[in-house]
């Protein structure tokens, strides 16, 4: 039975996939769209019968953008997915634990006070233009690792209402920071606000070939914990019975789902809910096993990401909504389903 539901869910993503390359302002035909992916990569056929126009916005534009929102939507989502089991919270996330903050607390500083001295003073240009993205994802990280240590300090055992208590409050503390720098810098205010409702436009294939390598060593990470996430969401009880150690399961796979997390939001901005979205569709269709709720939290997520990002560019065309923007308006929604029937599921537990 799921071995149906995992190829209807490919199927979907690679319906989704060639739609999100063919729908823009010049409709590009899909067997067109395969033709040019298979000359460029493999070499199969030539491109003689195709115009130079729809090749270049194929292979430059729609394409790296396409596999850019897919890789954003299953890193977030596969990061979800860990989160709520590790803290077994069906709402958390990292950006619970204050990684979007961190990040936007590195671009502020990038935005507001330029590209940082350390690059211009060993002349380090090609870094320099990545300032923003690696600046965001070592504030991100940073900011993880500060949550982790405050909390182990305060709760040698690590609670997950330590951790996520812990990273609310240096959330809010850090983006108070960020307002504070926006409200003395208010001419770089709007780049920065414009940076956190996230989008896709005009990232090209740099981001594409970083990111990719990272996601998919971060899901391959996750999946070498796979027993150990099934075991805690029973509890921490159950786990410590079974022989695993907890804290270090939880400083592993909290980094890990950081390190995901900061790397994508870090060069697109910040975009919600996916990391909520995804794993819980995933739970619904196909149980609670990690070894599958890991890799298709990646499909999930990857499609509704495309999906946000296709309505984002075309429902206001030639002009273009943040992504972030989209992503909300449909998860804030379901965030508000999940919490309400959640209440619901413990009233009738307790009658």
């Amino acid at each position: 039975m799921n071995a149906t539901k995992i190829f209807i869910s490919i199927a979907i993503l690679t319906v989704v996939f060639v739609l999100a390359i063919a729908i823009g302002s010049v409709n590009i035909p899909p067997g067109d769209i395969i033709h040019i992916i298979l000359a460029r990569t493999i070499g199969i056929g030539d491109l003689y019968d195709i115009a130079a126009t729809r090749v270049n916005i194929v292979w430059e534009i729609r394409l790296p953008r396409a596999l850019l929102a897919f890789i954003v939507g299953a890193a977030l989502a596969v990061s979800g997915a860990i989160m709520q089991s590790v803290l077994r919270n069906p709402l958390a996330s990292s950006f619970t634990l204050g990684v979007s903050s961190g990040a936007s607390l590195g671009a502020a500083m990038v935005l507001f006070m330029g590209v940082p001295s350390f690059f211009l003073m060993f002349n380090i240009i090609s870094l320099s233009n990545f300032a923003l993205p690696l600046l965001g994802f070592v504030f991100g990280m940073l900011t993880i690792l500060l949550v982790i240590a405050m909390a182990s300090k305060m709760d040698g055992r690590m609670d997950n209402n330590t951790i996520i208590l812990v990273g609310m409050v240096l959330s809010l503390f850090i983006n108070s920071i960020s307002t504070l720098l926006m409200a003395l810098n208010q001419e770089s205010a709007q780049r920065l606000i414009f940076w956190q409702m996230g989008s896709f436009l005009g990232r090209g294939w740099n981001p594409v070939t970083i990111l990719a390598p990272i996601m998919l060593v971060g899901v391959l990470l996750a999946l070498r914990y796979h027993r150990e996430l099934d075991i805690m969401t029973f509890g921490e009880e159950q786990s410590q019975l079974m022989g695993i150690n907890l804290r270090q399961v939880k400083w592993i796979l909290l980094i890990i789902s950081a390190a995901i997390t900061g790397s994508a939001i870090a060069f697109v901005g910040i975009i919600g809910f996916v990391d909520l979205v995804a794993p819980h569709i995933v739970r619904r269709i196909f149980g609670s096993r990690h070894r599958l709720i890991i890799p298709l939290s990646a499909i999930f997520g990857g499609a509704f990401m495309m999906v946000c990002d296709l309505v984002a560019r075309t429902v206001v065309s030639p002009g273009e909504l943040p992504v972030g923007v989209v992503s909300a308006l449909v998860g804030a929604p379901f965030f508000a389903y999940v919490y309400f029937s959640r209440g619901r599921g413990a009233k009738h537990a307790k009658a």
